[in-house]
């Protein structure tokens, strides 16, 4: 799943290369990624394309007179940027093609999705807090006021494990289930620690992790390709899909814990004592 860092990353690509440009065509191929029929797609075609925006996950097109194309890639969606589109319209079918974008200079991206969970999300709305997704997330942990402070404010009373509480759009806007991995290595957490339980000391290290890690992801993704991003966030990762493998640190074996539709990874010496997490869904750490 694209995170912040891939996101950002998307959004400056797309700002250079979308911005003073006209959307002359939108074609849906797959119905079920619209979100939103009013206004309908129709409304973005000879609109010139004026910035694009980042709130969390979502990916804003912003236009000259007002409607917002606002995008959430999902778990198996993604966006291709092609300098000349195919001639004459995507054919639906059984294919990932979801939605294209063409501009009058010919070039345009598409956006697909992988798999039979179809998640990929495309609203057409006046104001990006129209979408709920939106609406509802929390801050954005790389914004200028986002200090410690503030971090510690949001993990007061939340007696959830810290995994859990990385992921929650509505905490924090943007980390997912790989950079919340990455996170709580670089603090040395156990990923079922309660987010309520923190020291002050904890604390402050949690935030130092998120921001160094989120910021590193996106300095190493700025100027990457949308092609490129997903093998260029992978090949960043420590731990996350890392199932097996040595922690860079420690050299500890990097271990699993699975659950119905996710995993996540880490490291038992470098994040809970050298004792591994028991397999299965709100694990404890074996006695």
């Amino acid at each position: 799943m694209p995170e912040l860092p891939e996101v950002e990353a998307l959004k400056d690509f797309l700002t250079e290369h979308l911005v003073g440009h006209e959307i002359v065509r939108v074609l849906p191929v797959a119905i079920s990624v619209l979100k939103t029929y009013d206004p309908p797609l129709s409304a973005l075609e000879g609109q010139e394309v004026t910035a694009v925006r980042r709130y969390g996950k979502f990916l804003d097109l912003v236009t000259a007179d007002g409607p917002h194309l606002v995008t959430h890639l999902a778990r198996a969606g993604w966006l291709h940027w092609k300098d000349r589109l195919p001639d004459g319209p995507p054919r639906p079918g059984k294919g990932p093609l979801a939605l294209r974008v063409a501009l009058e200079t010919g070039a345009g991206f598409d956006l697909t999705e992988a798999g039979t969970q179809k998640r990929l999300a495309v609203y057409v709305v006046g104001d990006p807090q129209e979408v709920e997704g939106v609406a509802r997330l929390g801050p954005d942990p790389l914004a200028d006021d986002f200090d410690e402070r503030r971090f510690a404010e949001l993990l007061a009373g939340e007696r959830r494990q810290l995994k859990g509480a990385l992921r929650d759009q509505s905490l924090i806007a943007g980390v997912g289930n790989a950079y919340s991995d990455e996170i709580l290595h670089v603090a040395r957490m156990s990923p079922f620690k309660l987010a309520a339980s923190l020291t002050d000391e904890e604390t402050g290290r949690l935030y130092t992790a998120l921001r160094e890690t989120l910021t590193e992801a996106v300095e190493r993704s700025r100027g990457v390709a949308a092609g490129r991003l997903k093998a260029e966030k992978k090949s960043g990762l420590r731990v996350h899909g890392r199932t097996g493998e040595p922690c860079p640190v420690c050299g500890d074996t990097i271990r699993e814990v699975s659950f119905s539709d996710s995993s996540l990874q880490y490291c038992p010496t470098c994040q809970t004592g050298g004792k591994p997490l028991a397999d299965r869904r709100m694990s404890r750490l074996l006695k």
